[in-house]
């Protein structure tokens, strides 16, 4: 289900597609009441039909609401307009980081600073007993408006109900405490 350039979700006015992916298609859009630049990701048509993928996709919502973090990216609405359910995020100017690292290696030190905010990112995430999932450089996208480093998007996000992250809590500070000591 392609939305064209002017279609509007609610206050939201496509732009142009950003990506599109298993579970949904991006796109830049303009929300027409404040004023900003806003990604918006709808489930595909051959998904809508699915409960089991309109779950899947509320499931995501809940859990990017629930997070709030400087390397997480930041759920604004949610909605469903004519058949089509969507999601409205942050829109992050820049290109990912598998852009990036096509371009050359990252210097040690960008790398572990990456790594790092990844990592945290990750951490709150966990503490919260949400699971990424999908983590993958080319979903990735790096802020330019910050440091330029990756913000996490919890594409498919998954609620653990029974508490399992807990097993990788200790791992993050000593993984970060490990990248302190190589400075």
């Amino acid at each position: 289900m392609a939305l064209t350039s002017g279609t509007k979700l609610g206050p939201y006015e496509i732009q142009s597609p950003l990506g599109a992916g298993g579970m949904g298609e991006v796109y830049r859009a303009r929300d027409t009441r404040l004023e900003r630049t806003v990604a918006v990701k709808i489930l595909p048509s051959h998904l809508s039909s699915s409960p089991e993928a309109k779950q899947r996709f509320e499931r995501e919502a809940r859990a990017i609401s629930s997070l709030n973090h400087p390397n997480i990216c930041t759920l604004h609405d949610v909605g469903h307009q004519e058949g089509i359910d969507f999601l409205v995020m942050e829109y992050l100017e820049g290109e990912t980081l598998a852009d990036r690292l096509a371009k050359g290696a990252l210097p040690p030190e960008q790398v572990l600073k990456y790594g790092i905010e990844i990592c945290e990112g990750l951490e709150r995430a966990h503490k919260s007993g949400v699971v990424h999932r999908d983590l993958k450089p080319r979903e990735e996208p790096c802020d330019q408006n910050r440091t330029g480093c990756p913000k996490l998007g919890f594409r498919c996000a998954k609620v653990d109900r029974r508490d399992r992250c807990k097993v990788s809590e200790p791992e993050a500070p000593y993984f970060r405490a490990s990248l302190d000591s190589v400075e």
